[in-house]
């Protein structure tokens, strides 16, 4: 690995996100409450050197389990929300316990997609994080389990963390798994399997050499990783995978040392607004087939998406609706809020702008399909 690089990237990170994966935080009979003392005072060091820090930590559950071991075989919906429920103040207590011997409060944070989709609650909810690390009080954020309906959750608290990052405007997504890293084949089953340090570009290539298994305590895999690695780097911002149960885990990467995979930002610019909130908060409504022009025109030009580019239209949304760019190949190349419902768009697709108004029946219609400031592209 280019150490240099390496310790720039983190030297000069002063807003950061730290995600734990229940993988790291539990074992079979529940929280490990050592190590999770542990990541703490590594976290405080890093505040004390001036830092700000976000934790998105899983465990509710486990935490759950640990209070109540005797339904450590629930699996059903109702079961899991249960034992987050029971779990949720546990596990904040732990990290309050912990935070305290440094000197430093913790506030629980609980989030669910739906709550976050009005634009209203998602500037409220990241002043209310901006307030927290103002007063150096550490947030804890973990998605609302107990309320959290299957089709309007988080997939995992990868996916979370993304969307923390730009709550929090952070310039760093740190991951802490039950792996170090990426690597060219599964660790577990290879042993000549090779870490890879650095990835400049989460492309196709690198998406494929995750599996979709889930980790051992959780939801998400090396796949929703990547996946959270290619949203966060699209806006400007690296992130790193780093195997959380390693003693000193925190404290080595902030010296430049350590094994971890860095992901590089793919943009030099970070990117703030309202573009965040589209492509980490809204639910996909709908998917749009384009023509290899008008993606040329959205990824080289920064152009907006117009109706003659547009091929094939796939599910029910409305004006308004965050809908999914794709090209001929099936890749999503962008995405943004859709100026017409799915029946508008279907009679004016592949027509001209000066055809849009005959085709629907109506004046004063937009020009564009998605216009390009509510247009994130992927690539």
């Amino acid at each position: 690995m280019d150490r240099k690089l390496f310790k720039e990237h983190l030297a000069s990170a002063k807003r950061i996100v730290i995600k734990i994966g229940s993988a790291v935080l539990t074992n079979e009979q529940g929280l490990e409450k050592d190590l999770i003392f542990d990541l703490c005072k590594q976290t405080a060091a890093l505040m004390k050197e001036g830092r700000q820090v976000v934790i998105v930590s899983s465990g509710a559950v486990a935490a759950g389990i640990t209070k109540m071991p005797e339904k450590a075989s629930g699996r059903t919906i109702p079961e899991k929300q249960a034992l987050a429920a029971i779990g949720q103040g546990l596990l904040v207590q732990v990290y309050e316990e912990a935070f305290s011997k440094y000197g430093f409060k913790v506030a629980q944070v609980l989030l669910t997609r739906d709550g976050l989709v009005p634009r209203r609650r998602y500037v409220n909810a990241k002043n209310t994080i901006k307030t927290l690390m103002d007063w150096n009080v550490v947030p804890v954020i973990n998605e609302n389990d107990t309320v959290a309906t299957e089709e309007l959750q988080f997939t995992d608290n990868d996916a979370l963390s993304v969307l923390v990052v730009n709550l929090a405007e952070a310039d760093l997504l740190v991951c802490l798994s039950d792996i170090d890293g990426l690597y060219e084949k599964d660790p577990r089953i290879h042993e000549d399997a090779k870490r890879i340090e650095v990835v400049s570009h989460v492309d196709d290539m690198i998406l494929d050499m995750a599996g979709d298994s889930p980790g051992r305590a959780g939801r998400g895999g090396m796949a929703s990783k990547l996946k959270a690695a290619r949203m966060v780097t699209s806006f400007g911002v690296p992130m790193v995978i780093a195997g959380g149960k390693q003693p000193g885990v925190i404290d080595s990467l902030f010296k430049g040392e350590g094994e971890c995979t860095l992901f590089l930002p793919s943009k030099k610019r970070r990117i703030y607004g309202r573009k965040p909130w589209i492509a980490y908060a809204l639910e996909r409504k709908g998917v749009v087939s384009i023509d290899d022009g008008a993606v040329t025109a959205l990824l080289k030009r920064g152009k907006s998406l117009l109706p003659a580019g547009v091929i094939k239209v796939s599910g029910d949304f409305q004006e308004g609706d965050c809908i999914v760019c794709v090209d001929s190949s099936g890749k999503e190349v962008a995405l943004g809020l859709s100026n017409y419902s799915a029946a508008d768009l279907k009679k004016i697709s592949g027509c001209h702008s000066s055809q849009i108004c005959r085709m629907i029946g109506k004046n004063g219609a937009k020009e564009e399909v998605i216009h390009r400031d509510n247009m994130v592209t992927l690539d």
